[in-house]
């Protein structure tokens, strides 16, 4: 929050403080007359427990949901029961403007990538955050990582962020197929053409791997502007159109794509570091299959946030951002190492593997690459596409590259 500047007011302390206190109400009044919102307390806590129910459209339960169970047996007197749904994340802006339009309000909380975000603000479906409650999130920016933190800006105030990944785009491949794996994308195009329907990815709209893949080919190719989908990414698209020639089809989501890698129907996909160490913690995909940057790459950088929808009644929105506060605690934060899923997965500072359950210690010691230490310090970062730009991609991709082969 910008500082502001004293002014020295003539008269005695007492007309001070009255010219100070009217000067204040002055000022929220033309907030208020300009459509800007004056600086808000969160509503007030309920009366009696509330039932939340929370949809999540990016597997971010996998590393919350401890933590927010924890919060409930904590808070018993404010939440009663937490219902948690799963959604793929392109159907539920159309979902919550339907319930919206009726007057309904079915969902309090979601927890999402980029991806909803994007499409949710686009809609204008979701409830602004910041700055209306920042007094729920002291120093928010500098408790996140450095990174994080720039995640945090493509909220543009409607959302929180919940965890962080330094996300890829990575090749994730079987070595007994693959002998020598492509570090390119000249050569994964050349292999992919050389072994038909044997490379696989998601649609973007509802894949982290799949839209991390997209977002960090402009950088690799030399496009002319990799934060313009519309007007800079020229032979990215090309190259996608080109790649679409060898690929049989694209699911609509990233479990799908890890089961037939790991079931050997394909030999190839896009990853991303959580998406390489989780399935092969869980066994669905092999320990040994081994993962490549692409050379010259640029890290587009991921997170999950905490939004809530319009029209959540007030004393839900209490509770919802004490619950979102909660979660970006240290104590918090340690569950979402988890078994990988989002690796590391903690977007504030200062939380390590050492205070995460020891279970996610163990398989993240035993799954886990030393090399990523060298790749993420190796290759620079970059946050992923703002929400307008990140909504014409993915609309450009379905209509020009998988329109006909995505199910």
């Amino acid at each position: 929050m910008r500082s502001q500047k004293k002014v020295d007011l003539p008269g005695s302390p007492l007309r001070r403080a009255g010219l100070r206190l009217a000067a204040t109400a002055l000022g929220a009044a033309a907030l208020l007359a300009l459509g800007l919102p004056a600086w808000a307390q969160a509503p007030a806590m309920p009366k009696s427990p509330v039932t939340l129910n929370i949809v999540d459209v990016a597997g971010n339960l996998a590393l919350t949901q401890d933590a927010i169970d924890a919060y409930q047996k904590k808070h018993s007197q404010l939440v009663s029961k937490i219902t948690f749904t799963k959604a793929p994340a392109p159907e539920l802006p159309g979902k919550l403007k339907a319930m919206q339009g009726a007057g309904r309000s079915d969902i309090d909380m979601v927890l999402t990538g980029t991806d909803f975000l994007a499409a949710g603000i686009e809609q204008g479906v979701l409830a602004k955050v910041l700055p209306e409650y920042a007094a729920k999130f002291p120093n928010l920016t500098s408790n996140y990582q450095p990174a994080a933190a720039k995640m945090q800006e493509l909220a543009q105030d409607y959302g929180v962020v919940v965890t962080f990944m330094p996300a890829g785009p990575l090749l994730e491949y079987n070595p007994a197929k693959v002998k020598q794996a492509p570090t390119t994308p000249q050569e994964l195009l050349a292999w992919c053409k050389a072994n038909p329907n044997r490379l696989i990815y998601a649609r973007p709209a509802n894949s982290g791997p799949g839209r991390t893949f997209i977002m960090g080919l402009p950088y690799i190719l030399g496009d002319k502007n990799p934060k313009d989908p519309v007007n800079g990414w020229e032979k990215t698209w090309a190259y996608l159109k080109d790649l679409n020639s060898c690929i049989e089809y694209y699911p609509t989501g990233t479990g799908a794509v890890m089961k037939e890698l790991g079931e050997g129907s394909r030999d190839i996909t896009v990853t991303m570091t959580g998406w390489d160490l989780n399935p092969r913690i869980l066994g669905i995909v092999p320990k040994d299959y081994k993962v490549t940057p692409l050379k010259g790459m640029t890290w587009i950088n991921d997170a999950h946030y905490m939004v809530i929808p319009k029209g959540v009644a007030p004393e839900k929105v209490a509770v919802i951002l004490d619950l979102m506060a909660y979660l970006l605690t240290p104590e918090a934060q340690a569950y979402t190492y988890d078994k990988g899923y989002f690796y590391p997965g903690p977007a504030v500072k200062n939380v390590t593997l050492s205070m995460a359950p020891k279970e996610s210690q163990d398989a993240i010691k035993e799954f886990g690459r030393p090399e990523y230490d060298k790749w993420l310090s190796e290759f620079p970062h970059t946050q992923s596409l703002e929400p307008k730009a990140q909504v014409e991609a993915f609309r450009i991709w379905d209509q020009q590259v998988g329109a006909q082969k995505t199910k």
